[in-house]
C-alpha cells in the first residue's frame, strides 16, 4: 500500500529530472508523460519554483564559446546552447506574420533562414559561407509552434565543413538538411 501523496512526490521529482535534462518541454508535453492535467502541472511547477517555458529557455542559453561568423541580431531564433565547432540549438516561434494567411502554415524560408544561421553559427571563423545544402521538409509548421533546431558538425576537409540539421516542434521532426559550409580567409588590405 502506498502512503497518499507518493505519486505526487514521485511526479515532483521526475518533473524536476526532466526539465534539468530538456528544459524546453512544454507542460502540454508533461501532462500527457505523467497522465496528468496540465494545470497540475503548473501547480508542481509552481511549488517547485520551477519557472515557466519562456523564463527556461533565457536561463538554458549557455554561450561558453562566442559566435564568431554572425552577428548578435544576424541568428534566426533565439540561441539556447553552443559550442562554437561541435554543435548548436536554437529555438524560434512562430508568429502569425510567419505564415500564410490562408491557413496559418508557416512559409519555408523561415525555417530555412533558422537552420542556415545556426549551421553557420556552430563554424569557428570570421567569415563563413553556405556553398551547398540538400534540405527536406517534413511536416507542416503552425502559427505558435516552436522549432527547436540542432546542429552538428559532421566532417571537415580544408575550408570546408559539412552540418546536419534536424529541426523539430516537439518530437517531429519538420526539417532535415544537409549545409556544406565554407570558411574563407579574411584578405588583408595591401
Amino acid at each position: 500500500m502506498t502512503k497518499r501523496g507518493s505519486g505526487k512526490v514521485f511526479r515532483q521529482k521526475n518533473l524536476t529530472r526532466y526539465l534539468q535534462n530538456n528544459p524546453l518541454l512544454k507542460d502540454e508535453e508533461l501532462a500527457g508523460m505523467f497522465g496528468v492535467s496540465i494545470q497540475t502541472i503548473r501547480l508542481d511547477r509552481s511549488e517547485l519554483n520551477i519557472p515557466e517555458l519562456r523564463e527556461r529557455m533565457k536561463t538554458a542559453l549557455q554561450t561558453n564559446n562566442s559566435v564568431r561568423s554572425l552577428g548578435s541580431d544576424e541568428l534566426v531564433g533565439d540561441l539556447l546552447d553552443i559550442k562554437v565547432g561541435s554543435f548548436g540549438v536554437s529555438l524560434l516561434k512562430i508568429t502569425p506574420e510567419m505564415t500564410l494567411r490562408k491557413n496559418q502554415v508557416a512559409r519555408g524560408h523561415h525555417l530555412f533562414a533558422q537552420a542556415n544561421s545556426l549551421a553557420v553559427a556552430i563554424i569557428d571563423a570570421e567569415i563563413v559561407l553556405t556553398g551547398d545544402i540538400r534540405v527536406r521538409f517534413k511536416h507542416q509548421v503552425k502559427s505558435g509552434d516552436l522549432v527547436v533546431c540542432r546542429a552538428e558538425i559532421g566532417s571537415q576537409k580544408g575550408n570546408r565543413t559539412t552540418v546536419r540539421v534536424i529541426s523539430q516542434v516537439g518530437e517531429t521532426v519538420v526539417l532535415e538538411g544537409i549545409f556544406i559550409v565554407f570558411v574563407l580567409e579574411e584578405e588583408e588590405n595591401q
